[in-house]
């Protein structure tokens, strides 16, 4: 007897290219008793839904057993969430860089009674600046318009 169409029925499956009546042809032929010792080699693969019982499927009271096993009997809702809920990390994340810039504003910020200029003045009194002095410079301006003054102007044109 030849079998080439069951070979190449058999080519086919392995490069996924049958059909399912093809595939039934195919349980139907390695179903028989009598297949050739060269094709034997996949009778099991085919005959392996029909040797295995039906027994593994699950009944209908398979929720109930599992559900007493773990002993809840009520079932749980879905918890609305609303939208202030949502954006509530997002007010923490605001509330914390809030306070985290209030805080370097006020580091900034001197804590003597004083104003800026003379916290400044104050810093720049410890060290020793050389030069013409101020004091000086404004006693001889004054000097010379009080002599000024007093003597008198004299016209030359």
């Amino acid at each position: 007897m030849d079998y080439k169409y069951i070979q190449q029925l058999l080519e086919r499956y392995f490069e996924c290219q049958t059909t399912l009546q093809e595939e039934n042809i195919l349980k139907a032929f390695f179903s028989q008793e009598e297949v050739p010792a060269s094709l034997l080699k996949y009778k099991d693969l085919f005959c392996y839904e029909q040797s295995q019982p039906e027994t593994d499927k699950l009944g209908a009271d398979f929720d109930e057993k599992i559900m007493e096993m773990i002993g809840e009997t009520e079932t749980v809702k879905a918890k609305e969430i609303k939208i202030s809920d949502r954006l509530r990390p997002f007010f923490k994340a605001a509330a914390v860089v809030a306070i985290i810039l209030s805080l370097g504003m006020a580091a900034q910020m001197p804590y003597g009674g004083g104003n800026v200029e003379e916290q400044k003045m104050a810093q720049t009194t410890d060290t020793v600046v050389v030069g013409p002095s101020v004091a000086m410079n404004d006693s001889l301006q004054s000097d010379s318009l009080l002599g000024a003054e007093r003597a008198p102007l004299s016209k030359t044109r």
